[in-house]
């Protein structure tokens, strides 16, 4: 099977390449990523494969269809950025990787709230500048302290025992359907107002639907203790970017980590060092001292890479066999992420 791989870094090649040991895929790689303008390049061939913030509304996948193109192959386990009714309609197949490592995510969530806590990121800078005060970089005990976990799926039910069991944390969860694993934790399911005022640390693990598009708004904000941090390693427009710096600038909330922005397409996975970038919102953010955002990287270990290479090579090969999987994406199908 001949597939064109957007928005393609050379790890992707890597464990692609890697994974594809019996020669069932030919990979053709691009650095583009896959929106209107670039969807021609798929002209020849019969998939694409595609990541996070690759476009794949309705506009484009009429174009896929046009090329050829039968299969869409996506590299992540979100698809809010897919236009399901459109594929459907017109008879593309869409594939994801439902799963890989929820340790990567998990991990690296924690390490968002050392880092903001314990201000390690001003302090490498400190010293890096051979300036070894204290001043300015006390933390507190996580120990004791309360987590809230909104979406205690796969990865959020790892945060939270991580939290509690590593941590000694109390622990406040909310999910639609309950986790019995985070209630063996010591978790108490509770309503989202009241697991946002009673926590100290609040981590989002929770898929982007019409229902949590901005769940996180000024409203919400202003209900969660002052001094509090959020987390957000899921997808970014579930926060209301702008009622979070508000609530920044009112030292109101104490800290937020992040590693998803709402409107990160046109700037994550990208070198614009030598570049002005025009998001304000963005930059604006960047200028808080206890605001730490990475560039979409929680799921990116060499673990995570492997399962999701390995993953879509499968999916390639059931799709060629005519054999449904885990992975098969359908308008309507309800699918819990994270």
């Amino acid at each position: 099977m001949k597939i064109l791989v957007f928005s393609a870094r050379p790890y992707d090649r890597e464990f692609l390449e890697q994974a594809n040991h019996e020669g069932i895929c030919t990979f053709h790689f691009t650095e583009a990523s896959l929106k209107k303008d670039t969807s021609v390049m798929a002209s020849g061939f019969e998939a694409v494969c595609c990541f996070v913030n690759d476009d794949l509304g309705a506009e484009v996948l009429e174009i896929l269809a046009a090329e050829g193109i039968k299969l869409v192959l996506l590299r992540c386990t979100g698809f809010n950025n897919v236009a399901l009714e459109a594929a459907e309609r017109l008879g593309i197949t869409v594939m994801r990787v439902a799963k890989y490592s929820p340790y990567a995510v998990a991990e690296f969530a924690v390490g968002l709230m050392l880092t903001l806590n314990r201000k390690i990121h001003r302090a490498y800078n400190r010293v890096r500048e051979e300036n070894f005060l204290l001043d300015g970089l006390m933390g507190f005990d996580m120990n004791g302290k309360t987590a809230g976990i909104l979406g205690t799926g796969k990865i959020g039910s790892i945060v939270a025992k991580i939290l509690t069991q590593g941590f000694g944390m109390n622990l406040l969860a909310y999910d639609v359907n309950e986790n019995p694993t985070v209630k063996e934790y010591g978790g108490r399911y509770i309503a989202i107002d009241e697991l946002l005022k009673n926590s100290d640390i609040v981590s989002l693990h929770l898929p982007l639907t019409p229902e949590t598009h901005h769940l996180i708004d000024g409203n919400k904000l202003s209900m969660m203790k002052k001094g509090a941090m959020l987390i957000n390693t899921s997808r970014g427009a579930i926060v209301d970017t702008r009622a979070l710096i508000e609530s920044l600038r009112k030292r109101h909330l104490g800290f937020a980590g992040l590693d998803v922005y709402e409107e990160e397409g046109d700037i994550f996975y990208k070198n614009l060092s030598e570049q002005i970038i025009d998001d304000e919102v963005f930059l604006l953010l960047l200028t808080f001292p206890n605001v730490v955002v990475t560039g979409h990287q929680a799921y990116f270990t060499r673990e995570a890479l492997t399962h999701i290479a390995e993953t879509t090579i499968k999916n390639a090969a059931d799709f060629l066999a005519g054999r449904a999987n885990e992975n098969l994406l359908l308008a309507r199908d309800v699918i819990r992420q994270a």
